[in-house]
């Protein structure tokens, strides 16, 4: 590597020498500006004939018999030349400098503009009708050209063409650091290399929450500092690893650590970058890539998003319009990862959220050996995202990363990172000092549902039918045992709903048919609030009827919970059937499972009403508590409908029940 750069910097000032060399085009920026100089001195000093109007001409001149001959000029403009004695005359020469304002000169003396060839031959006719023949003016016509702007209309293209030729390579030439301006350069690869001078600062402690992904991948970074501690016993680092995760869980994040701690040359691409206008651009920038990588090994390729051009070849290719290029480019991965050729001392980490969109042939042991897969946050990881993105933020004494954890389930590291940013936000926009727990309370209800807005006009109707249907969604989901325990009902506006009921989901990885039953009918609660106490039900419940259809089809077709469809699912995990124009299923079947999901939404829905209508007094108590106070608490419902079933746990301060994950909102 030492050598290496000695090379480069003896090589240094060889590069820079061609750029200091005369530039031919400045030679042709030289002459164009001589022909605008020229032009501009010709038309100042050597100026043309006095301009004048026909009535000036018909009145002075022509009446005076003193025009020798009209020459008309490209049938636009009549040049007049005066006859020797007038033009030495004084008398004239006075009468004309007094009318015209300029004493005549050589000619042309006088030039005016005729409208056209014959209305000018017209009124020259009509002026002369009393003249004799021997005094009627001899009329030529000429044509005349300014080689100045003949010259100037087919030169100035010509330099447009090479200051945009020479501009869009130049463009083009920078994405690659080899071929500069080159009119190749646009197949070379975009990738940034990252060496000793320029690393990510990242490293493995700023990655909190991925202890099982950051031993794999820590794996990678020791064999490359020390490959003798594993080949000494006949082990194989593996060529490929790929990091799969929904969004906000840390794949890019994880990269950049690896970038950080690794003490050999990373190429960071994205997967789209392959992806050009031209044909052939991508596997020619995908065969650049490696032959760098090559160049520098042991090195790392990361390449994000590989889903843009590893997806499956001829999957649905007329549908989602695959095409040859896109193909080509993937077969080029291909060859690269694991050919003919060697390969040793390349390893390629590679990130997506689409696994399922991936080609067999790039996840097989040889290209990528090693799959990671990254998931949400526990309540200790989150804890442990938390501390990292609370570094730089400056706490008062009231915060307590335990309960932040806590009130997170679901969240995303990404999101976390969100939450503490929007925390200093609104602590700033308070004018304070540091950011306390109220900060991060209010950021997470913001990021959550969105922007309160109390200056929203809803009319006294409006808000009451909120009020009732929050309150069914509340009073449901406390006497159902299996629904995620409600930790607040609000009836501001916030985002795009008008009110909410927050909840705090269990951190489980398996449900029940009866559980989820129990959530639908909770969703149902305030559509079902509405009919009780109005006798019709309003547009706010679409958010909710699209969650229970949405989860009903997914009981009924996925999960096999309906006895007379049986034990089918028809989820394909594999995503083949995404953008099928065939479905899974029979026509007949397709009518049974919509029959099967209208059912059981109408049972769920059945049984909320039975519900409200047993603790209707509790649904108006709670209503009118919503409407007096705009937002109540756990506390608020155990004073009127006592403690939760099968809840053992102790009530907690007003002010800590938050939520985290609006299950059940009014929209629109």
């Amino acid at each position: 590597m030492q050598n290496g750069k000695r090379e480069n910097k003896n090589t240094s000032p060889q590069k820079s020498k061609p750029g200091k060399r005369f530039r031919w085009w400045w030679l042709i920026y030289i002459i164009l500006f001589g022909f605008i100089i020229f032009n501009f001195v010709f038309n100042n000093f050597f100026p043309s004939a006095k301009e004048i109007t026909w009535q000036q001409f018909e009145k002075n001149i022509l009446s005076r018999h003193a025009v020798e001959r009209i020459a008309i000029v490209n049938n636009e403009k009549a040049n007049v030349y005066i006859k020797q004695e007038f033009a030495n005359d004084p008398a004239f020469k006075e009468v004309m400098k007094s009318v015209i304002g300029k004493a005549v000169s050589s000619g042309p003396h006088y030039q005016f503009r005729i409208g056209s060839v014959e209305s000018f031959e017209r009124k020259l006719d009509e002026a002369q009708k009393n003249f004799s023949e021997d005094e009627k003016i001899n009329v030529s016509y000429i044509k005349q050209r300014n080689w100045f702007i003949d010259i100037l209309s087919w030169l100035l293209p010509v330099f447009l063409m090479i200051i945009l030729w020479q501009y869009f390579f130049r463009r083009m030439g920078t994405g690659g650091t080899a071929g500069g301006s080159s009119i190749f350069s646009f197949g070379k690869s975009t990738a940034t290399l990252m060496e000793k001078e320029n690393k990510s600062t990242f490293t493995f402690e700023d990655v909190a929450g991925l202890e099982e992904a950051k031993v794999e991948i820590k794996e990678i970074v020791d064999f490359l500092k020390d490959p003798v501690t594993y080949t000494k016993l006949g082990a194989k680092i593996p060529k490929g690893v790929i990091i799969v995760g929904p969004p906000g869980t840390g794949k890019t994040l994880l990269a950049k650590a690896v970038a950080g701690e690794a003490q050999v040359p990373f190429f960071s691409i994205s997967g789209s970058e392959f992806v050009e206008m031209f044909v052939g651009v991508g596997a020619s920038r995908v065969r650049d890539l490696f032959r760098r990588a090559k160049e520098k090994a042991p090195c790392i390729i990361f390449i994000d998003e590989i889903d843009a051009v590893g997806r499956s070849r001829g999957r649905n290719a007329f549908y989602t319009g695959a095409n040859d290029e896109r193909e080509s480019t993937l077969n080029q991965l291909l060859t690269e990862m694991d050919g003919f050729g060697t390969n040793s001392g390349v390893i390629v980490l590679a990130a997506t959220n689409r696994a399922d969109m991936l080609d067999p042939a790039l996840l097989r042991p040889g290209r990528f050996d090693r799959h990671i897969y990254l998931e949400l946050p526990n309540l200790h990881e989150r804890k442990a995202i938390f501390k990292v993105h609370m570094r730089p933020l400056v706490l008062d004494e009231t915060i307590e990363v335990d309960f932040l954890a806590s009130q997170t389930p679901g969240f995303s590291g990404a999101d976390i990172a969100n939450i503490c940013n929007e925390a200093a936000l609104i602590a700033a926009r308070r004018k304070k000092e540091k950011v306390g727990k109220q900060d991060f309370i209010d950021a997470i209800d913001r990021i959550v549902a969105g922007l309160e807005k109390k200056s929203k006009i809803i009319s006294p109707q409006e808000k009451k039918t909120i009020a009732f249907h929050e309150a069914g969604h509340a009073v449901i989901s406390w006497l159902l045992k299996h629904v995620d325990p409600l930790a607040k009902v609000s009836i501001i506006p916030r985002g795009k709903s008008l009110g909410a009921a927050w909840y705090l989901p269990e951190e489980r990885q398996l449900r029940t048919a009866a559980e989820l039953t129990e959530r639908l009918c909770a969703t149902l609660g305030g559509r079902a609030a509405e009919e009780i106490m109005f006798g019709e039900v309003s547009s706010g419940s679409l958010d909710d009827l699209e969650k229970v259809t949405k989860e009903a089809y997914t009981m009924i077709m996925y999960y096999g919970f309906n006895k007379k469809i049986g034990n089918i699912s028809f989820y394909d995990s594999t995503g083949m059937r995404e953008s099928a124009f065939q479905k899974p299923y029979s026509e007949e079947t397709g009518r049974m499972i919509d029959d099967e999901v209208r059912k059981l939404t109408d049972e769920a829905y059945q049984r909320a009403k039975n519900i409200l209508t047993e603790h209707k007094e509790q649904l108006i108590k709670i209503a009118e508590l919503l409407l007096q106070k705009e937002v109540i608490f756990k506390e608020d419902l155990e004073i009127i409908l006592g403690k939760r079933p099968g809840d053992e746990k102790t009530g907690q301060p007003a002010e800590e029940t938050q939520k985290m994950v609006a299950a059940t909102t009014i929209n629109k």
